[in-house]
């Protein structure tokens, strides 16, 4: 065990202080607890007809007494039992061996006894030890006055001693971290258990809590039923709550774990999770749920609320249940194909966010089922999905995003690049299809500003729509004797689809087309058929400059890609699912095609040209760049051709010349690193979109601090400029000790978005953390507080939150 003490007797005190709180918490509503932990190791019996080996420098025979003496150096091995020691006597009528001097006896299953005296039988099963220490293969360590041994399953200890430190090397007679003192230690073999008697709870040396008695897992042991570390949870709209979870280990391919939670302002949740697995995979199964016995507390949360809330329906609702079932698998057909799913179906579209139900408590999540195939040059992917949006608002908000998801049956993908060159270069192919279903028209108003009209944004229209697209790609490499690398490209792609809407819909898309703001027409085509070809060339120039101490490579590229217009933008005609995520950066100033997805792709004729560098410096600094601008020489600007979101609006990218994109970031032996990446207005170079970070990771401390801003982009729903800071700090008080915290600001509506603080302690047999977090909604202040406690003890258990509870501030 490294050192637990601290440096001085002011940070001991300390140390001990926060310990002392904490597990005073912990036994003050801790039962008898059996964690399932560890490995499954079992001692093999030593079959019958068995050799003892043994060699020692002197052999004394006594036929009076019966008895051979080894002397020197003895070393016995026994079917795998193997004991070494100064002395051996063996006594051929009570067959009993009796060691001294430096013993040592590892069992066949790993264990190891050191003493200095040992009175055992000659088949390793009973025996009698005074002033004994057992290691066990997982480094569980007990120590005693005496111990005994009996029919090889059952041990006792007599003044014993339980920990899972491991001892100081420094400093080996000062007490670990924590330990268990008990009068008496029985250590079943066969029930996989240890129960200690009259015990001790010793934190750091200190004294902390009598326990009459009180048993555990055998810490070799992988699997038992029983209680497991209870917790404590705290949120602002729960309460208070105490969750005691229950283990059934029911067989070595599967288990069920019982989770009871008692919330002071809702009342009981239950939970059950039945986990199997199998040659190929493994899948699990979670249930839970409660009957609120407040669910008016929830009613007035948000600006929209009018009576009715997601978590309790209208006020006074009778129908107090709130639920939900998740199940998750994958399993591998071959050692190609894999099939898995991942589904979520819940009374209350945030019911698994608000009760933080671990693995479906994320504000989006994804159900899915997906068959995958992956080989050295083919990938194939098909799926089911929908996407559970656990927002805190309402159906009727026009803010609310669940109600308007849609199904997607199914998404299809495959991607296959064949093992010979053609004509010299790579060809590659790709297939895309999806078919999406809503149930419910997705629009959004935006307001470009306070003298407009506001402008209807279409994110997703009610119905059905479809589309199936394939793509090939050919390019090939050569370079010229002066370096210049020239790459041209020959890429060709169909789509064909089709669009089944209603009119509510159709009445949407017309009353965008009418705004003047759009300039465009509404005529959404109920089936489509469109092709995109592509002539291109890349050239890419890399020039090394070597110096003394230093190297450097800096990339001239510039890029030209010939195409007809984009056929079917401008006028509303198909919807845009998958391409409503755009972002021009330095990133994507050298892609093809910037577009986010399939719905959208780039026409007309358009260069790209700027440079890349990298610097390495024989110190360990590094250095890298990016800068340039992209340009639409002929034809129809895809990104000034409106579609239902105006994806392109503000982007940088809608006129002749873009804006100008640049990244440049550095890194150092010492920890420090830092970027600057941003895009500017082509003719004031104005800042359009920045963001800044900068990071110092070493001991003893860690800094980190990231500022982002976006101009606001009003068709595109961003009504107002968006600036944000983040900061975080770690920093080590000692060798073990921590303290962290983090902060968001919002400095466009002078927010803190959110913060928490927290500390903790780690070495290698505990962990304690605990942690303070704050959240704010930039509209109407609310705050919501949550409080993450835990404690971890190898061997025995975890007590308090959940870590995700915990990792949300770190």
């Amino acid at each position: 065990m490294r050192e637990a003490g601290l440096r001085s007797h002011r940070q001991a005190g300390l140390a001990r202080l926060y310990g002392a709180t904490a597990l005073a918490c912990l036994f003050a509503c801790v039962v008898p607890t059996v964690p399932a932990l560890a490995q499954t190791i079992t001692a093999n019996p030593v079959p019958s007809g068995t050799q003892m080996l043994l060699a020692a420098d002197t052999l004394v025979y006594n036929n009076d007494n019966h008895t051979v003496t080894a002397v020197g150096s003895v070393q016995i091995d026994y079917g795998g039992n193997k004991l070494v020691a100064q002395r051996v006597e063996y006594n051929r009528d009570t067959k009993r061996l009796v060691a001294s001097g430096a013993v040592e006896l590892i069992n066949s299953d790993g264990t190891k006894i050191n003493t200095d005296h040992i009175d055992i039988t000659d088949d390793f099963a009973d025996g009698f030890v005074n002033a004994l220490r057992v290691q066990t293969v997982n480094d569980a360590y007990f120590a005693s006055e005496s111990a005994e041994r009996m029919g090889g399953v059952l041990t006792t200890f007599h003044n014993g001693v339980y920990t899972a430190c491991e001892p100081c090397e420094d400093k080996p007679d000062s007490a670990p971290t924590w330990r268990v003192k008990a009068r008496k230690i029985i250590w079943n073999g066969e029930k996989k258990t240890v129960r200690f008697e009259n015990a001790n709870f010793e934190f750091f040396g200190f004294p902390l809590a009598y326990l009459p008695a009180f048993e555990i897992a055998d810490p070799t042991v992988k699997r038992k039923s029983g209680f497991l570390i209870p917790g404590i949870v705290y949120n602002t709209d729960l309460g208070v709550g105490v969750k005691v979870p229950y283990y059934f280990a029911l067989s070595p391919t599967y288990d069920l774990t019982v989770t009871g939670t008692g919330y002071t302002k809702q009342g009981f949740l239950g939970e059950a999770e039945w986990r199997q697995r199998f040659n190929n995979g493994e899948y699990s199964l979670k249930i839970a749920g409660i009957n609120q016995q407040d669910p008016d507390a929830f009613v007035g949360k948000n600006p929209f609320d009018n009576g009715h809330n997601v978590n309790s329906g209208p006020t006074g609702d009778p129908n107090k249940f709130r639920g939900m079932m998740g199940t998750k698998g994958q399993f591998a057909i071959n050692e190609r194909w894999n099939f898995g799913w991942d589904v979520l179906l819940q009374t209350d579209k945030n019911f698994s966010r608000t009760y933080n139900i671990d693995g479906y408590n994320g504000l989006v999540h994804q159900s899915s089922i997906y068959l995958t195939g992956l080989s050295d040059r083919n990938y194939f992917d098909v799926r089911a999905m929908r996407f559970e949006v656990q927002e805190d608002t309402l159906s009727s908000d026009p803010t609310a995003r669940s109600a308007e998801q849609p199904w997607v049956l199914p998404s299809f993908d495959y991607a296959y690049i064949p093992d010979m060159a053609v004509a010299g270069g790579q060809l590659s192919l790709n297939v895309n299809a999806r078919v999406i279903s809503r149930d419910r028209l997705d629009e959004t108003f935006l307001v470009p500003n306070n003298d407009a009209t506001p402008v209807i944004g279409v994110r997703g229209i009610e119905g059905q729509s479809s589309r199936l697209t394939a793509e090939a790609e050919w390019k090939r490499t050569f370079t010229t004797e002066g370096g210049l690398q020239l790459t041209p490209l020959l890429a060709f792609r169909g789509d064909a689809g089709y669009v089944n809407t209603d009119s509510g819909s159709l009445a949407a898309v017309e009353e965008m087309a009418s705004n003047p703001l759009i300039d465009s027409t509404a005529d959404m085509r109920s089936s489509l058929a469109r092709y995109m070809a592509t002539l291109g060339l890349e050239m890419r120039w890399p020039l090394l400059f070597s110096m003394s101490n230093s190297s450097h490579v800096l990339e001239p590229t510039a890029q030209i890609f010939v195409r007809p217009n984009e056929q079917y933008v401008g006028g509303l005609a198909i919807p845009n699912e998958d391409a409503q995520s755009f972002v021009f950066d330095a990133t994507t100033l050298f892609e093809r095609d910037k577009f986010s997805g399939y719905d959208r792709i780039e026409g007309g004729t358009r260069a790209n040209v700027g440079f890349r560098y990298s610097g390495a410096y024989e110190n360990g600094w590094g250095t890298n760049a990016i800068f340039g601008q992209s340009y639409q020489l002929g034809g129809d600007n895809s990104f000034d051709a409106p579609d239902l979101v105006n994806v392109g609006a503000y982007s940088g990218l809608q006129t002749a010349k873009s804006d100008y994109v640049g990244l440049v970031g550095f890194s150092s032996p010492s920890g420090f690193s830092g970027s600057l990446s941003g895009r500017f207005d082509e003719q004031t170079f104005e800042v359009r979109r920045a963001e800044v970070k900068a990071a110092y990771s070493g001991l003893p401390v860690s800094l980190s601090a990231k500022y982002a801003f976006i101009q606001a982009q009003p068709l595109y729903g961003f009504a107002t400029d968006r600036h944000e800071v983040t900061l975080g700090a770690s920093t080590h008080l000692a060798e073990s000790w921590r303290v962290f915290g983090t902060g968001t600001y919002d400095l466009e509506t002078s927010v803190l978005v959110k913060d928490g603080v927290g500390f903790a302690y780690n070495d290698s047999c505990f962990t304690y953390v605990m942690t303070f977090s704050q959240t704010r909604d930039t509209v109407t202040k609310e705050v919501s507080q949550n409080i993450g406690f835990n404690l971890s003890f190898r061997t025995l258990g975890d007590f308090g939150t959940s870590t995700s509870a915990v990792d949300t501030i770190q």
